[in-house]
């Protein structure tokens, strides 16, 4: 189904809440960041429900999340294979993540999570790359504490 675009996401997405950028050394990744554009490295952690490493990296207003795969059977080590370091997705912050795929379900798009899950820092979900013209789309409703029972291990920076 061809998703019905025109007006029907007017108010949805609040703002762009980061860009991720699959990596496969993630020390080397953070010096290689660090010293192409100074941005201070927010957090780094694993995310062991995920499977995943990630560094948040900010400069003012704006985050890039390195993610770097922790085993060779989860979905980013499938795209790191596939595809090579690059970008993997793009993330916006919304209100309400179950109204918004209520609405985006409603309007056709197709959903690689049909409820929300917990993510790094909140409640997140994606909207398949079919329905997005090739873009791997993520919905972030951030939590205001962690209150989410996920284990992550803060990790020093390099």
């Amino acid at each position: 189904m061809e998703p019905n675009v025109i007006g029907a996401m007017t108010g949805l997405f609040k703002r762009v809440d980061h860009t991720a950028i699959v990596v496969s050394d993630m020390d080397e990744a953070l010096s290689r960041w660090q010293a192409l554009t100074g941005i201070h490295v927010e957090t780094r952690e694993l995310v062991s429900h995920q499977r995943v490493e990630i560094s948040m990296l900010t400069a003012g207003d704006t985050r890039i999340e390195l993610i770097r795969p922790t085993d060779d059977e989860s979905g980013v080590a499938r795209f790191l294979a596939k595809r090579g370091e690059s970008l993997h997705h793009v993330a916006f912050e919304v209100h309400d993540i179950r109204g918004a795929l209520a609405s985006l379900r409603t309007a056709g798009y197709e959903l690689i999570d049909s409820q929300p899950r917990p993510g790094a820092h909140g409640l997140i979900a994606f909207i398949h790359p079919r329905s997005t013209g090739g873009v791997l789309v993520e919905l972030v409703e951030p939590s205001g504490s962690d209150e989410s029972g996920i284990e992550r291990v803060l990790m020093p920076s390099p």
